[in-house]
């Protein structure tokens, strides 16, 4: 990180009074405990206090903190972001696509029927706290990931249940030191992707057993960083793992710093404070391009945003005609101009860039007079009220949340449905939101693994619509769709399970337990020495490919 004495205090103190004077929020509930989270962590490294001792230390400024650093617990990007820093997956993704090549895992084969997988692993490997990586391991993480609907990420992609915690994992066994058999009740044909996702991270059992409850905020994994420090909504800071057995980092020290504001963060990034950052204002971008000590680069669009209405709330959500209705009372070409190009609009919950996507379905469009005769024949010709929940930080598929809400809530208005915004920031928006206290709410995805399962299934199956750890916020639940979508998880054949996601396309659409607004080409800005940077379709990338010029 580039240092620029004078300049960059000056611009500091100009950041913090900015900073203090227009951020608002309620701190997380925890804290007061996350705060101290380095505190009783043996993952130290005192050499990088330093910056001026010749060690490279990369900044990556964000809008939110993590929420927690047990990959399996959570399904937001921020905490994504580095615990794929800290983690191994038995295998991973390329660093440009989904496909998917080896990582703890050197090798794997399935059997005919596509039940059994039986993976070798890579042997000499050590957990960050000195322990040996064994089948053993990956064992302990399976039974672990399933003891408790805690683990959201394996309800969402196995089926678990309350009355089944393993979902269609029927059994992991480890069959010799470095060969596990993971057997499924049900051919599962996105299997092998979503063993990529970052949420099947293998932790270290030694440290799950340590700290306990607390493990959260001491993540011990095998991958190229190691955890050191987190201070709760201003810093996380890694250090490069040593004895990686993949390609070790450039760089010695990664600092994720939390700045919730998009303009104070750019400006710290001109100053050379940060080293990189999301959440770029689509109006800084000619900016940053036009600054020949900054770049910008493109992240691959494999994302959408959408505003979700509680179809499981009594009232007006839950009433088709109202939904379809509101669909058509928002110019979304209007709210294309807040992306300012780095959007396009959606009309369905996968991304064109996801096979599957049925383009044959037509938007709604915008018209205002349908839209009032829809409400009037569902009763509501008089209007209502209703409230629009919304995060207070940018997200990659929505850079202006606020002024994206305020302006549905005039278009609404021309309709008589009066909009009360609801703002939280990042952490306690996701709690409301997954508990359906919402009326609507906006969220988005960024895919993890390139199949439209991951879209489909985890957004929109009555599965995932479960009060306090839904992914469907809608709680949108229709056994026409849920069928089309297990079948498709059960078919190995691509086109047939094409046929299933694009019929359950036309239903959803019909439906209508969203209004879908982007697919956006999210803008990272960095400065002009950091190389190698590559913007992984899934919304983050471990950071050891990367490197600052001397």
């Amino acid at each position: 990180m580039k240092k620029k004495a004078l300049w960059t205090l000056l611009s500091l103190l100009l950041i913090m009074i900015i900073t203090i004077s227009g951020c608002s929020g309620d701190e997380k509930a925890n804290s007061d405990d996350q705060k101290d989270a380095s505190d009783d962590t043996e993952q130290t490294n005192d050499d990088n206090e330093d910056s001026d001792d010749g060690k490279k230390t990369f900044v990556f400024g964000r809008g939110a903190d993590s929420v927690q650093l047990d990959p399996s617990k959570v399904t937001d990007g921020e905490s994504i972001y580095v615990t794929n820093q800290i983690y191994d997956t038995l295998v991973r993704y390329e660093e440009e696509s989904t496909e998917v090549r080896p990582a703890l895992a050197t090798e794997w084969d399935t059997s005919d029927d596509g039940l059994t997988w039986t993976f070798t692993l890579r042997e000499g490997v050590k957990f960050h706290d000195g322990t040996d990586f064994t089948a053993e391991d990956v064992v302990f993480n399976f039974e672990r990931w399933a003891s408790s609907a805690e683990n959201i990420y394996y309800g969402y992609m196995f089926g678990a249940t309350e009355d089944n915690l393993s979902g269609i994992i029927d059994k992991v066994e480890a069959t010799g030191d470095y060969e596990v058999q993971i057997t499924l009740s049900e051919p599962n044909a996105p299997f092998l992707s979503t063993l990529a996702m970052p949420p099947f991270g293998i932790a270290s059992p030694d440290a799950i057993e340590k700290y306990g409850e607390d493990y959260f905020k001491n993540p011990v994994g095998t991958g190229p960083f190691v955890f050191k420090e987190w201070i709760v909504d201003d810093s996380i800071t890694l250090t490069k793992n040593e004895e990686y057995f993949g390609e070790v980092a450039k760089v010695d020290e990664v600092i994720f710093r939390t700045i919730p504001d998009n303009g104070a963060r750019f400006m710290e990034l001109q100053a050379g404070s940060i080293d990189a950052m999301n959440g770029l204002n689509p109006q800084d971008i000619d900016t940053a391009e036009s600054d020949e000590n900054l770049q910008v680069i493109r992240r691959p669009s494999m994302n959408v945003s959408y505003m979700a209405m509680n179809t499981d709330k009594e009232g007006p959500m839950s009433n088709k005609l109202v939904r379809q209705a509101v669909n058509l009372a928002i110019d979304k070409d209007k709210l294309m101009t807040l992306f300012e190009g780095i959007g396009k609009p959606a009309k369905n919950p996968l991304p064109p860039s996801i096979w599957g996507y049925n383009d044959e379905i037509e938007d709604y469009g915008y018209d205002i007079e349908e839209a009032k005769r829809l409400l009037a024949e569902a009763g509501y010709g008089d209007g209502f009220e209703v409230s629009l929940y919304t995060m207070s930080n940018p997200r990659p598929y929505l850079p202006q949340p606020k002024v994206t809400a305020q302006a549905i809530q005039q278009m609404l208005s021309e309709v008589n449905i009066k909009v009360n915004i609801v703002e939280n920031d990042w952490d306690t928006h996701l709690t409301k939101t997954e508990n359906g206290e919402h009326d609507m709410a906006f969220l988005g995805w960024t895919g993890d693994n390139g199949d439209p399962d991951n879209f489909l299934y985890v957004l929109l199956d009555k599965d995932n619509a479960k009060k306090g750890s839904a992914g469907n916020i809608a709680f949108y639940k229709n056994d026409e769709v849920h069928d089309l979508l297990k079948s498709a998880q059960t078919e190995m054949d691509q086109a047939k399970r094409t046929d299933y996601y694009m019929q359950a396309q036309e239903i959803i659409k019909e439906d209508a337990p969203w209004f879908p607004i982007a697919h956006t080409t999210p803008p990272i800005a960095a400065s002009a020495d950091v190389v190698d940077y590559l913007p992984h379709p899934t919304g983050s990338e471990p950071f050891n490919f990367l490197d600052i010029k001397e």
